[in-house]
């Protein structure tokens, strides 16, 4: 994708600073079971608050010339959502409130918790705030097949957006009050789970529209390759490759064929009100 001018002051680079905070260590379970729980997802405060011991990640260091440019082009992504997002809450009658990106390495503070790289990159609502551990990148492509891109990357950070936008909407306290009534079972509450998750996909399909509309930055191939991140992170290749066999029952994020239908149908439409993934389930 071709790179713009903009850069967005809503990006917290943590990577290098000293400030990792707490390390807890839940061990390759943990790590494991948490790529698969909360792989591209929302709130990941259960995971997050489970671990066992902790240690002070204290080491400062100066970044990288690589880092440095990751951490340009994280600015110029989060510009783009902004910038994008204005626009549509805008169109809609609304006003747009930014999140805010933070970039660590291996774990830091979140209003979620501790979070850690084996998180892979989430939103917490409780601070507004999108958290990345750019390593998940090598484990998207190594671990689960994805051919990762620079708009890889865009795909990914505007699904975490998709969920700034839900906390903005108001979408994710109904999600929430539904897991708190009591009223509904397991498999009922991951169908709310994979709704909640393709939304955020649509709304990332969405971005893209908008985006390559104002600044023509999509080049051949980079819709290839978000469509091939989003298939990656469906819960059948998941489950498939973790643990040998799918049970749709217990699918929480949707399958490989629904995140690229949602992604492409957010990007085709370019209208934010064809994405809604709950039918009856918020009514």
């Amino acid at each position: 994708m071709k790179w713009t001018d903009d850069r967005s002051g809503n990006v917290d680079d943590r990577r290098g600073s000293g400030s990792g905070g707490a390390i807890v260590g839940g061990g390759l379970g943990t790590i494991i079971i948490a790529a698969i729980v909360f792989f591209l997802g929302g709130d990941p405060s259960a995971i997050l608050s489970s671990g066992g011991g902790s240690t002070q990640q204290t080491e400062q260091r100066e970044l990288t010339q690589g880092e440095l440019q990751v951490g340009e082009f994280i600015k110029m992504i989060t510009a783009e959502n902004e910038e994008t997002w204005a626009k549509i809450f805008k169109d809609n009658g609304m006003q747009y409130r930014p999140a805010k990106v933070v970039l660590f390495k291996t774990a830091t503070q979140s209003g979620c918790g501790t979070a850690q790289s084996a998180m892979g990159p989430f939103y917490c609502p409780a601070d507004q705030s999108v958290y990345m551990d750019m390593s998940f990148f090598e484990e998207l492509q190594n671990r689960f097949g994805a051919k990762v891109t620079e708009f890889t990357v865009a795909y990914v950070m505007a699904h975490e957006m998709g969920h700034h936008v839900q906390n903005l909407l108001g979408t994710l306290d109904k999600t929430d009050q539904l897991r708190r009534s009591g009223k509904y079972s397991e498999a009922q509450l991951n169908q709310v789970s994979v709704a909640t998750e393709l939304q955020a996909d649509f709304y990332a399909g969405l971005w893209a529209r908008y985006s390559n509309e104002r600044e023509h930055f999509l080049e051949p191939g980079d819709l290839e390759s978000a469509v091939n991140a989003a298939e990656a992170v469906g819960d059948d290749n998941i489950q498939e490759r973790s643990q040998g066999y799918v049970n749709q029952e217990s699918f929480t994020h949707g399958s490989s064929a629904q995140r690229k239908e949602w992604f492409m149908k957010g990007y085709n439409s370019g209208d934010i009100k064809q994405g809604d993934t709950f039918s009856q389930l918020l009514r």
